[in-house]
């Protein structure tokens, strides 16, 4: 499968692998534990295969100085303490200080790069993303981390904007909405956005455009 670049210059992108929604112990914003603990081990293979061909990885973790910061959010405003809405503790999520923030143990490695001032869905708004990426000549994302249906469709809706080609790990990632929310935003991604590929595939297709 051919990717459309001359060069294929790839890098981690991994989008919110935090305790804040995997640890069930402290998570304000909980995926189902079972999901949890399958992309937490299917994101630490990939990694490790990662940085095994010299692929940068960057964590990007959402984090919020005070509740306010989320409440400058009309929508978000609307979920905030509804019984039964998976984001009803939002404005207890991640806030500063909180173990939430720390990177599910196995993830990180020094030499990893870690943003971690992200305050909505989109993983480029507000952040240093872009910089960090065309500083390391960057032009392939290989996206990974949670939730699907939000961070990870909305990161991928600006990559393509930015004309950097994105590819979504989809055993990588998941969603605490459920299998569909996950299926539908791969859906709306591999049809306008960029690829969605699982990582045995994701490897072979780098292999394939490297010419090894």
């Amino acid at each position: 499968m051919k990717l459309g670049l001359d060069e294929v210059s790839p890098a981690v992108v991994a989008i919110d692998l935090h305790r804040g929604h995997l640890d069930m112990a402290v998570a304000t914003l909980p995926a189902p534990a079972d999901l949890a603990a399958k992309v937490v081990a299917a994101n630490q293979r990939f990694n490790e295969h990662c940085r095994a061909r010299g692929i940068p990885i960057i964590h990007v973790v959402s984090q919020y100085r005070d509740p306010s910061e989320t409440a400058g959010n009309p929508f978000w405003r609307t979920k905030v303490d509804q019984a039964g809405d998976t984001r009803k503790n939002q404005f207890r999520h991640n806030l500063a200080g909180s173990p939430g923030l720390e990177i599910m143990p196995g993830l990180y490695e020094d030499g990893d790069l870690v943003i971690d001032s992200k305050k909505r869905k989109d993983c480029f708004f507000a952040t240093d993303l872009d910089f960090a990426l065309r500083a390391r000549a960057v032009n392939t994302l290989l996206i990974t981390g949670v939730n699907t249906n939000s961070c990870v469709l909305a990161t991928a809706a600006t990559a393509n904007s930015l004309d950097y080609l994105p590819i979504v790990v989809e055993d990588c990632t998941g969603s605490m909405d459920g299998t569909e929310a996950h299926a539908a935003a791969l859906l709306c991604i591999k049809t306008a956005l960029g690829f969605t590929l699982n990582s045995d595939a994701v490897f072979d297709t780098l292999d394939e455009n490297s010419g090894a």
